[in-house]
């Protein structure tokens, strides 16, 4: 929910309609959560509801992979972004051709950034190279909020995951 918030936040700051709400349902304490983010450039967004057809999807937490079908209802041509050690190559098989695929170790590069495993920022990084939806510079002002004293830390972690994300696929 915090990289949600803080996109919607930065994309606002850029003039932008944006929102971000989360889903839950009758899950436990650490089940998967599933997060919307919706920004529109022109019109402002007057639908709440969760989104069935996403443009692109996020992936947190590899172990997902094997438990969640992540890219239901992504749509093609669609990116989808993903924490994980594993080469993109490998993914790209698992995933196909039909999506635009970004993938870099978040975890890693959060611990030696942040010097814990939370991936927030970084995944945020990872997800402004791989669309572009916003600038770096409007995620400083929601980062240096959020995160007071910690703030250059996330925005390192931010600027590594932008260096160190591999985008691949369809355009």
């Amino acid at each position: 929910m915090t990289s949600a918030e803080l996109l919607a936040r930065a994309a606002i700051g850029e003039g932008k309609y944006a929102q971000a709400f989360p889903s839950f349902g009758t899950e436990r304490r650490g089940a998967p959560v599933t997060v919307f983010t919706r920004i529109s450039g022109g019109k402002p967004i007057r639908v709440r509801a969760g989104i069935t057809e996403p443009d692109v999807v996020v992936v947190f937490d590899a172990t997902l992979l094997r438990l969640v079908n992540v890219v239901e209802g992504l749509k093609d041509g669609g990116i989808l972004v993903i924490n994980s050690k594993k080469p993109t190559s490998e993914l790209k098989q698992e995933f196909g051709g039909r999506w635009r695929l970004a993938v870099l170790d978040a975890t890693r590069i959060a611990r030696e950034t942040l010097g814990v495993a939370i991936v927030n920022t970084t995944m945020l990084g990872a997800l402004v190279k791989a669309v572009g939806v916003v600038k770096m510079e409007s995620l400083l002002v929601p980062i240096r909020d959020r995160f007071g004293r910690l703030a250059d830390r996330n925005i390192s972690a931010i600027e590594r995951a932008m260096e160190e994300t591999g985008v691949e696929g369809v355009a």
